[in-house]
């Protein structure tokens, strides 16, 4: 499995349009609120840093998966939640503002938790001891993603509101059909190695999503915050990114067998999170 044209470049493309279509829906306030009420933060970073890594732990030795492919998983749980976790939280009217916050803290722990994290997962299941050095790369690379586009967005709606009124649905629209012919077209790109290991390591795959999704929202709510919160941390919680998983094991861990794990969840989550947030949207049109 090695990165493609379409999660190499394509993709980061497409989310900064689309972040730039979020940040026409942004203000400063939203950002504000989230500083203000720092419940929603902290049980969000909970779940990612602590809940999700003993859940793949366990989901690996329950599933008996080879060590390489345990490592993949763990590597897939240290990483944090991508750009597309906020698209998505945007198309079932979550907490957009708490996703950005979210994504832009869990990037920056992962320099520290996501080495310490795999080095472990090395020594447990292959008995290997190897420094795996922060991405920083990566990291900047997210955050340039995430961050510019939606800045612009936000500028253009202080000073054009109307113009960021009318283009709001539109963008909307774009943001479900470009993402639908984005995971058609990773799906057709890499279908025979899908077939290779999706009896080995697939379900684990789809177990870890679902779990990592139902924690996400239940918990939150569990807690009383509010049904936008719950929303945001569970889209943040059950989208990792994959694109980052693929990169450290292929250009840090030189093992693409790894990287598998994280491809064949990245395929996942954007089925079930775009099931997910059309149940949500469902449920508050009949609500």
């Amino acid at each position: 499995m090695e990165g493609s044209i379409i999660t190499n470049v394509l993709l980061p493309i497409a989310l900064g349009i689309i972040m730039l279509g979020l940040g026409l829906s942004l203000s400063v306030d939203d950002f504000t609120r989230v500083v203000r009420y720092p419940k929603a933060v902290l049980v969000g970073l909970f779940i990612q840093m602590v809940a999700l890594t003993t859940v793949c732990f366990a989901i690996c030795l329950a599933f008996g998966l080879p060590p390489e492919l345990s490592v993949g998983m763990m590597l897939l749980a240290a990483s944090p939640g991508g750009a597309t976790a906020n698209i998505y939280s945007h198309l079932a009217h979550g907490d957009v503002a708490l996703n950005i916050t979210l994504t832009a803290i869990n990037s920056l722990l992962s320099l520290i938790a996501l080495p310490f994290i795999v080095s472990f997962s090395l020594g447990y299941f292959m008995g290997a001891e190897q420094y795996v050095p922060p991405p920083f790369k990566k990291v900047i690379e997210v955050a340039l993603i995430i961050i510019v586009p939606v800045l612009i967005g936000m500028t253009l709606r202080s000073r054009f509101a109307a113009f960021a009124a009318r283009m709001e649905k539109p963008i909307r629209i774009f943001s479900v059909v470009l993402l639908a012919a984005l995971v058609v077209a990773a799906v057709a790109k890499e279908w025979e190695v899908l077939v290779k290991y999706a009896a080995i390591v697939g379900g684990a795959c789809l177990l870890f999503n679902l779990a990592s999704m139902g924690i996400g929202y239940a918990v939150p709510l569990m807690v009383k915050l509010p049904p936008k919160q719950a929303i945001a941390i569970a889209m943040e919680i059950g989208i990792h990114n994959g694109t980052l998983a693929i990169f450290i094991a292929i250009n840090v861990l030189n093992n693409g067998t790894m990287s598998v794990p994280a491809a064949i969840y990245s395929l996942i989550m954007f089925v079930t999170a775009g099931i997910f947030a059309w149940w949500l949207n469902r449920k508050r049109v009949h609500a």
